[in-house]
């Protein structure tokens, strides 16, 4: 048996149940300046943290070295997300989902609002500018660090499937 989460009990969509973030238009970080990073020898889980938020649509396959924790869930973790990142010593999080437009952009924006409360200014919370579809579109020197790409997963036309209702 599976739960759809994607709505509460009162037919309210499941971002309602927690705060707005201060923003929808967090900072980014472009696939261009993560792929320096990458190609620097920078380490995910170490020097900056990428986390997927898609969840039902988590397919096509994801950027190596990515968690995968689906928005739905995100927001009661956000202080042992703090906790953990912290103790890493990772000074960056990324967060993506398909576009970026809505789930990674909240996602970002939350943890923002989070680490200003805490007075946290050691860390970053950036959202990948649009998401993995727009790193998928770039080609070869971009697909090659997704794991279990699925190419036909990826076609620019497809875009505004991705944009619905997944805030």
């Amino acid at each position: 048996m599976s739960l759809d989460t994607s709505k509460t009990a009162t037919s309210k969509p499941w971002y309602e149940a927690y705060p707005e973030p201060s923003t929808k238009t967090p900072p980014t970080i472009s696939r261009q300046e993560l792929l320096k990073w990458i190609n620097e020898g920078k380490l995910a889980g170490k020097d900056y943290l990428v986390i997927d938020v898609r969840g039902k649509d988590h397919v096509g396959g994801f950027l190596r070295g990515s968690l995968n924790l689906p928005i739905e869930s995100l927001y009661p973790t956000l202080p042992t997300l703090h906790a953990l990142v912290k103790n890493a010593g990772v000074k960056t999080v990324i967060w993506y989902c398909v576009t970026s437009r809505g789930r990674g952009n909240r996602a970002a924006a939350w943890f923002g609002d989070y680490l200003s409360k805490q007075q946290d200014s050691g860390i970053d919370s950036v959202a990948l500018y649009e998401g993995i579809l727009g790193w998928a579109l770039e080609g070869g020197e971009y697909t090659q660090h997704i794991d279990e790409f699925v190419p036909e997963a990826w076609r620019a036309d497809d875009a505004a499937k991705h944009t619905g209702n997944l805030l």
